[in-house]
């Protein structure tokens, strides 16, 4: 039975093209084929002088090492964290007009809280004639003395960041949600 030409020179380019495929894996067998005898020889040669064992040995010890320096660190992470939650992380200021006659929204409530949302609220009472200053414990992000709205506001503001971004700054104008 005879091909037809076509055919023929279909099967004859299909037939090239996986001859160069398989040229090409066999070149790249051959590149890791050397490159795996010259790891091998390497390896053999530390083997023969002892080399390979007091290598291994070292390695074993600086693991030791490492494990003895991640359970220190560990450790100091622990205790930083812990000391941390005692910090003053949580801040927010309250800007507003204290006085109906006044603009600027010169008075102002921050509230300074570490984790467990104890800390203090201050407050300025901007007036034409004086400026008043105020501090209030604030324990479990409640005090014991009376607050104001905008101190309130303040607390809430701060006890949010805990879970948002600790250590960033809210700051807002009376009346904003």
């Amino acid at each position: 039975m005879l091909l037809d030409a076509d055919v023929a020179q279909y099967v004859a380019i299909a037939g090239a093209g996986l001859g160069a495929i398989g040229i090409a894996a066999a070149a790249t067998c051959a590149a890791r084929l050397r490159r795996l005898r010259r790891t091998y020889a390497g390896v053999s040669r530390a083997a023969e002088s002892g080399d390979l064992l007091a290598d291994i040995a070292r390695l074993t010890e600086q693991a030791g090492d490492l494990r003895v320096e991640v359970g220190y660190l560990r450790g100091e992470v622990a205790r930083t964290q812990s000391e941390l939650s005692d910090a003053i992380r949580h801040v927010a200021v309250v800007r507003y007009d204290a006085f109906d006659d006044m603009g600027g929204r010169l008075s102002f409530s921050a509230a300074l809280l570490d984790d467990s949302g104890d800390g203090l609220v201050l407050s300025a009472i901007h007036s034409r004639s004086e400026t008043r200053s105020y501090a209030k414990g604030v324990k479990g992000a409640t005090s014991t003395l009376p607050l104001s709205a905008e101190e309130r506001q303040a607390i809430g503001y701060a006890t949010r960041s805990v879970t948002r971004d600790p250590g960033r700054v809210q700051v807002a104008e009376a009346g904003d949600a």
